[in-house]
Parts: structure tokens; sequence; C-alpha cells
């Protein structure tokens, strides 16, 4: 069983979302292949980053893996991102199921090659009892889009709301994040989860995504334990 962690306020998330930047400039500053950051960063960071969630007991982490324009990149690099989420899902993605991470995927996952779109389906179907955390993994993953798509469902069956639209996100059953953490520095969100977010408490941490730590998690933490989250009231 997990110990309680020290110095975490009884007031911690139950929902954070990460994006993940920083991974390509991390590369080019250790003189390694651009790419290396991309690998760093999805078979470790993100693994430990799974496990420091987990412990301070958050029950849903999303990160911001591969995003609608990133599909604009150079051939060789999507090529390069497909063949890791590849490798991430057959190794990465076991090992959290036999440590009760529930694991879902979210968004244009019709773009993908069918041999990824199956291994998403499996890894949601084998995962889908787990209960320790609950691992959302946007890809192909747009804000806008997201929403376009939503209405137009929405409208189909009738009137569009607020509570109609919801229903048709591709993140129907995520709970909107208490916080969001940007890693590398830049201080936007980038299509990342703008319906979601209107309320989220925003962190910006010059930090590449490889780099980070349990140590900065857990001062993020901290600072969001001391903010008043009115809600507009």
């Amino acid at each position: 069983m997990d110990e309680p962690i020290k110095g975490v306020d009884s007031s911690s998330p139950t929902c954070v979302g990460i994006i993940m930047d920083g991974n390509r400039r991390w590369a080019k500053q250790r003189g390694l292949p651009k790419l290396e950051g991309h690998r760093v960063g999805l078979l470790e960071t993100l693994r430990n980053t799974v496990r420091f969630a987990r412990t301070r007991k958050i029950d849903h982490l999303i990160v911001y893996m591969f995003s609608t324009e990133n599909w604009n990149r150079d051939r060789e690099e999507v090529s390069y991102l497909m063949d890791l989420f590849r490798e991430s899902i057959k190794k990465e993605m076991k090992e959290f199921n036999k440590e009760g991470v529930r694991i879902r995927f979210v968004g244009q996952r019709e773009r993908f090659s069918q041999d990824l779109q199956q291994a998403m389906d499996t890894t949601e179907r084998e995962t889908e009892n787990n209960s320790a955390i609950t691992l959302w993994c946007c890809l192909s993953y747009g804000g806008r889009p997201e929403i376009v798509a939503a209405a137009r469902a929405a409208a189909r069956d009738g009137e569009i709301t607020e509570d109609s639209l919801a229903c048709h996100l591709w993140t129907t059953g995520m709970p909107d994040p208490d916080l969001i953490i940007r890693t590398g520095g830049e201080k936007r969100l980038s299509n990342f989860l703008p319906w979601q977010s209107v309320y989220s408490e925003l962190f910006f941490t010059d930090t590449k995504w490889p780099d980070f730590s349990e140590e900065e998690f857990d001062s993020i933490l901290a600072e969001f334990a001391l903010r008043e989250r009115r809600r507009g009231k």
C-alpha cells in the first residue's frame, strides 16, 4: 500500500493536466538527436509522473501527447512518434496495467494506422476495471476540433446546450482538470482542453519535460493548495 506523502496539502487536486513540452529543445541542449527527447519524455518521464500522481492519490492524469497540429511536423518526426507510440503501448501501457492504471485515449483515433487503433482499443479494454488512477492520453487531440465535432453531434440530437454539448465531447467521462501544468517555458494552452479548463489553475515552468521531477511536481501541488478557487463566486 502506498504511504501518504509528507508535505502535500490535503486540498490536493483530483485531476491534473500536463502539456509535455520541451522535448526537442532538451535534446538539442545536450547535443543529442532532437527526437531523443521524445523517447526520454514518453518512456521515462511520463512513467515516473504517473507514479508520482498515483502515490499522491490523484485520480486522473491527462497528458497532451500529440496535437492535431503535430501532424504538420516533418515526416521523419511524425513517423518516429508513431513508432514511439507503438512501443509505449506495447511496453509501458502493459506495465501500467499491472499497477492498476486505467488508460483512455482521447482524440481523432481514426487518423492513426489500423494497428495503432487496435492497440488503443485493446489497452482500453484490458485496463477498464483498474482503479488506482486514470491516465488520459490525448493523441491527435485539439480542443477546437473537439468542440466542433461535439456541436455537430449535439445539433443532430436536438437543441445545443452546455449539457448536450458536453455529452458529445471526446473527453466525456473526464473530470475538468483542477490544474494544468505546462513544461518547457511557453505560457499558453495550445488548444489543450479549452472547454474543460475554464476554471483550471495554470502553472508554467521553464523545466523541459524530460527533466520534470517529483520535487517540482510536489512544489506545484503545494502552491495549488494555497490558491483560493472561487469558480466565479
